[in-house]
């Protein structure tokens, strides 16, 4: 297995240095030049009933300048007094005008300076709101599907568990790329932004409490450290991982990798079979592809079911397991299906439909 260059271990101390933020799915804001002009126009209309409030009792102030005030002169005023700026040119001398000083354009003035500093308000809400969501996420996630790596694979994969019945809410992502977390975010997953071969990273997508594992990195020495320190922190996990290069896949699973696909050769077996048979290889296709035409499942053995042969039963079996192996629908020591035997089993796909808590879909 191929050590990475310099290059690489750059790049990895680039990704050290990215902040580990746990990003949660949320619904789309509004875009920020609109909540900017939002705000200015209602601080515009403050501004301008204020200066109409104080000219409709014009007869209540006073201008040091010439004794009158006008409709300038009320807008002047309402200028400087919600600004908190009050050169004193212009006062309150009516006991109503000093009334509404107090009930009316104080208020005005507060509403307008929440305003003013509303964007740092609203930062300061925001990453209360943020934390206190996160730490509710936190204390709720058990049992959960951690994703590591967002490409292509890692897409692919999680949005196979997510046809089983599988809940959004229920799937972590981590990428080095905030890119790839931006996009796994806006899909309704909740993402983690960090380098996953660092057991903080991997802790902060809370990993020791998963129930599977799935690694999909471009990098087959990537796979293995990532598959070394996921098992290191959770023992019971069910981890499955891809890799490029066959030879590599002895390696992962002496990692603690409890399933390993190679991409790479399965791709080319497949383009194989195409030459071959253009209609095998469509089939083929069609088994992997879920919620669509034929699916793989596997589901327990019912009690109608035991006693019977593998071809007896109503769906088409392909395979038993039977403890720790798996047998052909054909071996001849499976004989009778027993109450503990799992079927895998093709069936027709049923849009939209979701597989039933106790069977998993194969692909």
């Amino acid at each position: 297995m191929k050590l990475p260059g310099h290059d690489a271990i750059a790049r990895q101390a680039d990704e050290h240095l990215v902040t580990h933020r746990v990003k949660l799915p949320r619904t789309v804001v509004e875009r920020p030049i609109r909540q900017v002009a939002k705000r200015v126009a209602i601080a515009l209309l403050v501004l301008v009933g204020t200066a109409l409030i104080v000219y409709a009792d014009r007869d209540g102030y006073t201008d040091n300048s010439d004794g009158s005030v006008d409709l300038l002169d009320a807008f002047y005023y309402a200028t400087v007094t919600l600004s908190t700026t009050g050169y004193g040119d212009i006062t309150p001398v009516s006991d109503v005008a000093r009334f509404t000083n107090i009930f009316v354009i104080t208020p005005l003035r507060v509403l307008f300076l929440i305003i003013l500093v509303g964007t740092t308000l609203e930062v300061l809400t925001e990453r209360t709101r943020e934390e206190w969501r996160q730490n509710r996420w936190r204390a709720a996630l058990r049992d959960h599907t951690v994703v590591i790596g967002f490409g292509t694979k890692g897409r692919s994969a999680v949005q196979t568990v997510c046809v089983t019945g599988l809940k959004k809410e229920q799937v972590v992502v981590v990428d080095p790329s905030a890119k790839a977390v931006e996009a796994a975010t806006a899909e309704g997953y909740a993402g983690v932004i960090g380098d996953a071969t660092r057991s903080d990273v991997l802790l902060r997508a809370e990993l020791q409490k998963a129930r599977q594992i799935i690694i999909a990195t471009q990098r087959d020495d990537t796979a293995v450290l990532v598959t070394l320190t996921a098992r290191q922190l959770n023992r019971t996990a069910k981890i499955v991982a891809a890799v490029r290069e066959e030879e590599n896949a002895p390696l992962l699973k002496q990692s603690g990798a409890d399933a390993v696909i190679t991409s790479a050769s399965a791709a080319g077996r497949l383009l194989g079979l195409s030459v071959l048979s253009p209609a095998a290889g469509m089939v083929m296709e069609d088994l992997i592809q879920q919620g669509s035409g034929l699916d793989i499942v596997e589901r327990p053995v019912i009690k109608a079911e035991v006693g019977k042969g593998p071809r007896e039963t109503d769906d088409l079996v392909v395979s038993v397991v039977r403890g720790h192996r798996v047998l052909g629908y054909d071996d001849p020591s499976i004989g009778e299906l027993q109450i503990a035997d799992r079927l895998i089993t093709i069936v027709r796909a049923t849009p939209g439909a979701h597989v039933a808590p106790d069977a998993r879909k194969l692909t």
